[in-house]
């Protein structure tokens, strides 16, 4: 068995990256991606090795030579006119090759895991090309297979339909060919359709007539989870530096992306949090129906979306201000404050973030599982003097409740001191008897003007995507300047097209905070029979545990995203928790949450 790499394009979409370098001389994470290829290659135990050069030929030549030559068999093909040809070609020009041996055929701008090239040897079927289930950040070639595996049809751009791409696989671009194939079938039809159709144009074009004439061999070997990806520019570049990061940095490479982790469909999220249950199948479907519309559409001004907000909560629109994110209201309200302001370690960090060091009064609760009430807050800030006390609640990451009636009396001890009290509620619909716990009312915000309420609509809502969040004050000077203070179109018109439609949802989301409700309880008895953690009660939608035994905080987070694709919270580095040993795990449905308490219970 022999390998034909094909690298003689040019990367034009990689910028700076290929302008003195073909794209196979590009780093990932420090290995430049021939060596990955020639290394993982030298395991295979093959006859040799040909490579089809042609953009900066000469330097990937000596490059090569210097490294391999007394280590592989290497022999180059040079394409000299890559820049008006297409792969179709350089594999052409190598086709005495394919015509003497059986040949895995791989495209030299690939990473991925060392199984594959196992996989492809250890398959009886001669003839594979290794697919991967579509998902949304793939571009190119994709296929049509059926139970057997075999190969239904190549999928031209023309005809892709998205209403299909559950039944479509993404062509990995490693291929194995036997040599009676590559000479009695594929170049045959290659000579054939290069003298149709020109040499701009892609090898799998050759596979794709095959195959609609029913006059193939070639079958699809799925690779399930294994890894790999196909780089073409700079976003692709920094995915799969994500994905390739060692043990040590693979954590940092995901969690300064802060989101976005659609772009790895495999990873288990327990890091970020949202409600599992909602928004309901029908309400999605009503907002496909109006895509487009949305999409070419403005959205409303302020005005408008103060009213649906109003509608939303129902309380009084001029106790109310829409945000893109509570974020962008949390900066509002944070960063135009003069004075000292209370906050309770550990918290969700965006508040103090937008604070000077030197405003913040600190308080840090003395229990074993970070409970506190308000009688040790009066207690506390009493003796400091404090313009504004800031409450999480319940608290991220710890999950500390204080009842409603609770903070109704803490905002009036606050009031008898001249202090704002800042109520972040984002997940009180997870707690307790939700349906009565808010504070977003308006017999409640009139009777304190000194009451500021902050609710993100990402948590338990379930649409952090459309990035809504709302503040709740009678405090009309406040209002006003928040709304001076964010821009007049600050939420588009797929949040707004949200806030619309909520109302027929109501029900159902009730119904979806009580399910999670029940499976916040049966994940935390799963939990908490895991002997090296410490699962502390929660009335929001995560656990704050600690470790104790086993591993640190940092050595389970790695070991969970390199080995398990699964992402959870490493607190160490959260104020307040630096000294301890702490995660925080999101609560998913409920078979995600068997398969990372399963995981865990296996350690």
């Amino acid at each position: 068995m022999q390998a034909i790499i094909l690298a003689a394009g040019m990367g034009r979409r990689l910028g700076k990256y290929t302008k003195d370098n073909t794209k196979c001389m590009l780093p990932v994470n420090g290995i430049r991606l021939i060596d990955r290829l020639l290394i993982q290659l030298s395991s295979l135990k093959l006859n040799r090795i040909i490579i089809v050069v042609g953009y900066k030929a000469q330097n990937l030549i000596s490059y090569i030579q210097k490294q391999y030559d007394d280590k592989l068999a290497i022999e180059f093909v040079e394409n000299p006119i890559y820049d008006k040809t297409n792969n179709i070609y350089s594999l052409s020009l190598a086709k005495k090759y394919l015509q003497e041996d059986d040949t895995i055929l791989v495209e030299s701008d690939l990473i991925f895991s060392d199984n594959l090239f196992k996989m492809v040897v250890a398959s009886p079927t001669p003839n594979i090309a290794l697919v991967a289930k579509y998902e949304p950040w793939m571009d190119g070639t994709v296929v049509q297979i059926d139970n057997e595996n075999n190969i239904l049809q190549f999928i031209p751009k023309e005809a892709f339909k998205y209403s299909e791409v559950d039944t479509y696989y993404k062509t990995v671009n490693i291929y194995k060919l036997s040599k009676e194939f590559s000479v009695n079938k594929y170049i045959p039809f290659l000579e054939a359709y290069s003298r149709a159709f020109g040499n701009n144009e892609y090898y799998e074009q050759v596979l794709r007539i095959l195959t609609m004439i029913g006059d193939t061999e070639l079958k699809a070997l799925p690779i399930d989870k294994e890894k790999w990806y196909e780089i073409d520019d700079i976003q692709d570049l920094n995915n799969a530096e994500t994905i390739f990061a060692n043990p040590k940095e693979i954590i940092s490479r995901y969690t300064s992306r802060y989101g976005g982790y659609w772009r790895f469909p495999n990873i288990l999220n327990f890091c970020y949090s949202s409600n599992p249950y909602f928004p309901p199948h029908n309400m999605i479907e009503e907002m496909k129906n109006s895509f487009s519309t949305l999409l070419r559409e403005y959205p409303s001004g302020m005005c408008i979306n103060t009213l649906l907000a109003s509608r939303y909560f129902n309380i009084d629109q001029n106790y109310i201000v829409v945000g893109n994110g509570a974020t962008e209201l949390i900066k509002s309200i944070m960063e135009g404050f003069v004075g000292k302001v209370g906050v309770i370690y550990p918290t969700f960090e965006e508040y103090p973030h937008r604070l000077r060091d030197e405003n913040i009064v600190r308080y840090s609760p003395t229990t074993k599982d970070f409970s506190y009430g308000i009688e040790e807050l009066k207690l506390f800030f009493s003796l400091t003097p404090i313009k504004r006390l800031l409450l999480v609640n319940p608290d991220n990451p710890s999950g500390n409740y204080i009842p409603k009636t609770d903070i109704l009396s803490l905002a009036n001890w606050c009031e008898e001191r001249e202090m704002e009290l800042v109520v972040d509620e984002s997940f009180v619909d997870f707690t307790n008897d939700f349906m009565h716990n808010s504070l977003l009312d308006n017999d409640i915000l009139k009777a304190h003007s000194n009451l500021i309420v902050v609710k993100s609509i990402s948590k338990s809502y379930g649409v952090p995507g459309l990035r809504l969040g709302v503040i709740g004050s009678s405090n009309e000077n406040l209002i006003k300047n928040i709304r001076k203070d964010v821009s007049i179109w600050n939420i588009n018109s797929f949040a707004e097209m949200y806030l619309q439609i909520f109302g027929k949802y109501e029900k159902s989301y009730t119904k979806a905070c009580e399910l999670f409700i029940a499976e916040r309880n049966r994940f935390f008895n799963d939990l908490s029979k895991i002997p090296y953690l410490r699962v502390l009660p929660s009335q929001a939608n995560y656990f704050l545990c600690e470790l104790t035994a086993k591993f640190t905080s940092n050595e389970l987070t790695q070991l969970l995203l390199y080995k398990y694709n699964i992402l959870i919270k490493d607190c160490k580095t959260k104020t307040g928790l630096t000294h301890g040993n702490f995660i925080r795990i999101a609560i998913r449905e409920e078979k995600d949450n068997k398969t990372l308490s399963n995981i865990l219970s296996s350690l």
